[in-house]
């Protein structure tokens, strides 16, 4: 074996996998819940902090992990330009803190677990591209900075460098490096940053967002890297109870408009699938920002499609009214179907998307389709 016929690469992938799976089989060994936690209350020992009215938002800082909170994400979706036309992408850390009792001595302990999600449409695959990662905090294989926002798990990340957000996403059959840079301050979702999801207090999560991120960078695809630009929507969302025991899942769109303002709304859905509870927000070119009740919102499906692989329908096309304004979103292509069930245990549609008023486009971003495959459980 030599450096020269790639051995001793070989040989440190190899290692670093061992590595992984042996850290993930001890902390699954360790607490035996990782995935389909529903609201249950926490094991004995393990307090999770809660969603208070009135707490303000802090940045940088809350840009970083909230680690005493039982749920956080952070969702960077946009649009890029190629040569052969636009390709949306995702990139999605998740952090989990399982429930376990807090003095377990063991060093494999599963205290938090992170997960990475990566996307790729592009029409001319005719279906989503997707890789996913699931590992432990510790031994250097995962880990969230509490400080700043600097997310990895593996060789993935997502990490503050130079006053740009930096992405480095080798997948499976792509490569993401791009550099995403605020043009716009962090738009606070719901009261001041408390967003509810639902009648009871304790179900809302801290949320906000940065839209119109301006991102550029490089995409590599069976060896061959191209220079891409474009635009991208952040969400930054941390909960100990996001989702109410009544809800079966949730639809929600994030969307750059073209005239520079931006728009999120979203609805929970029964298992029956009518609206539980509804929210968003607007923000005008001019920064003013409308938050939107929940009788303000409601999304109506245009048209479905259906997953030759699961034989889930989603609804990928909707009229959507806020308030006085009134959109149409259609996908850039009907399949984004992303199976998650290595890293989440779900199944759910994710997908770029055109704005449109009246029959004209206004704007460019990410619709999420939730517990259509099955009820979804957080």
């Amino acid at each position: 074996m030599s450096f020269e016929d790639g051995g001793f690469t070989r040989l440190r992938i190899a290692s670093r996998s061992r590595r992984r799976l042996l850290a993930l089989l001890g902390g699954l060994l360790a607490t035996p819940h990782v995935h389909g936690q529903t609201n249950r209350r926490a094991a004995p020992g393990t307090p999770y902090a809660q969603v208070l009215p009135g707490t303000p938002l802090r940045f940088p800082r809350d840009e970083g992990s909230h680690p005493d909170f039982r749920t956080e994400w952070w969702y960077a979706t946009g649009w890029l330009e190629s040569a052969r036309g636009p390709l949306g992408f995702q990139i999605t850390f998740f952090r989990t803190r399982p429930e376990l009792k807090l003095d377990n001595p063991s060093a494999f302990a599963p205290r938090q677990i992170l997960i990475g999600h990566a996307a790729l449409s592009d029409p001319a695959q005719r279906m989503l591209q997707h890789d996913q990662r699931v590992a432990r905090e510790g031994f250097s294989l995962a880990g969230a900075s509490p400080d700043r926002l600097e997310v990895w798990v593996d060789d993935w990340s997502l990490k503050q460098e130079g006053g740009v957000l930096r992405a480095r996403i080798p997948a499976r059959d792509f490569q993401f490096d791009l550099t995403l840079a605020a043009t716009q301050s962090p738009m606070l979702q719901g009261d001041k940053g408390v967003s509810r999801k639902g009648p009871q207090p304790a179900s809302a999560s801290h949320y906000y967002s940065l839209p119109h991120l301006r991102t550029q960078g490089t995409l590599t695809r069976a060896g061959r890297t191209e220079i891409l630009s474009g635009t991208a929507w952040l969400d930054h969302e941390w909960s100990s109870s996001y989702l109410d025991k009544d809800a079966a899942g949730w639809d929600w769109i994030g969307i750059n408009l073209e005239d520079g303002g931006a728009l999120m709304a979203f609805q929970m859905r029964t298992p029956q699938g009518g609206k539980f509870w509804a929210g968003g927000a607007h923000r005008a070119a001019n920064g003013e920002q409308r938050v939107f009740e929940p009788g303000e919102v409601d999304f109506t499906p245009l048209r479905s499609w259906r997953s030759p692989r699961t034989g889930t329908e989603y609804p990928v096309a909707w009229r959507i009214r806020a308030a006085g304004l009134t959109i149409e979103v259609t996908p850039l292509m009907d399949d984004q179907e992303n199976d998650t069930r290595a890293s989440t245990g779900a199944i759910y549609w994710e997908g770029a998307v055109r704005a449109l008023r009246d029959g004209a486009p206004i704007g460019r971003g990410y619709l999420e389709l939730t517990g259509y495959w099955r009820r979804l459980r957080l």
